[in-house]
């Protein structure tokens, strides 16, 4: 589980709410109407922006901001530069015994010990790379969308609660509750857009960054066993991905 979401949102509103209490009223800043207006305006307008379909799974996509699993590129590179010895040692198709853990690095075994051409494994493991940011990029729409309208339908219920107040100007008393209700549309919009839906877009951004790093390096792995390279070679080749300091950690 990521923590840092978690606490990033739970942190935001703890702060937001204690500054409301400190100012003493802090059922003024509860309005049902309010919320309905700016919580179904979004959903709505995000319905209109994208099939279902993509909306109903972002909602899968969106728990990664939460429950991802961090990856660990000396776990991988430690596995490829086994995989290089085992090749070395036996044969290619050896490899297809061995029990690999990654799916990606798996399906590159698998098309190396099949006798596939360099060519074909490089094409049929960037297409799935790239097919996998584009169904990343879709969830991460939909969060972006979900910013975007927010604040969009805070503003606009602001608008109904003004309109609604100059048409009872009757009674002067009545304007600053009313005026307070109106603006509390754009309190929830401002909200929900900047500590929710696009900070969890953006933590989806560096997931999908993540992810792709960690299957270039199964790529650049897979191919370097094949081209028959020492496992010495493959393992400095493959470190070269890492931050100085994992290298010195990866030894």
């Amino acid at each position: 589980m990521d923590i840092a979401t978690l606490l990033g949102i739970l942190g935001g509103l703890g702060l937001i709410v204690t500054s409301i209490v400190l100012g003493g009223n802090i059922m003024g800043f509860v309005d049902i109407p309010s919320l309905v207006v700016v919580m179904g305006g979004t959903i709505a307008a995000v319905l209109v922006m994208f099939p279902l379909k993509t909306v109903i799974g972002a909602i899968k996509v969106g728990m990664k901001t939460l429950l991802a699993k961090e990856p660990d590129p000396e776990s991988l590179i430690k596995q490829i530069v086994e995989l290089a010895e085992l090749a070395r040692k036996e044969s290619l198709v050896a490899m297809e015994k061995a029990n690999v853990s990654n799916p990606f690095l798996q399906k590159g075994v698998r098309l190396v010990a099949d006798g596939s051409s360099p060519a074909l494994v490089g094409a049929i493991m960037d297409s799935e790379i790239s097919y996998m940011k584009r169904r990343h990029q879709r969830g991460q729409n939909v969060f972006k969308g979900l910013g975007s309208a927010a604040p969009a339908f805070g503003m606009i219920g602001t608008l109904v609660g003004l309109v609604q107040m100059l048409q009872n100007l009757d009674d002067p008393s009545s304007i600053g509750p009313a005026m307070a209700v109106a603006l509390l549309t754009t309190f929830y919009g401002a909200i929900m857009a900047n500590l929710m839906f696009l900070p969890m877009a953006r933590k989806l951004e560096e997931r999908s960054l993540d992810e792709q790093f960690y299957m270039e390096v199964a790529l650049e792995g897979v191919l370097a066993i094949q081209n028959g390279e020492h496992p010495q070679l493959v393992k400095e080749k493959l470190q070269a991905f890492l931050a100085p300091a994992l290298r010195e950690k990866a030894g």
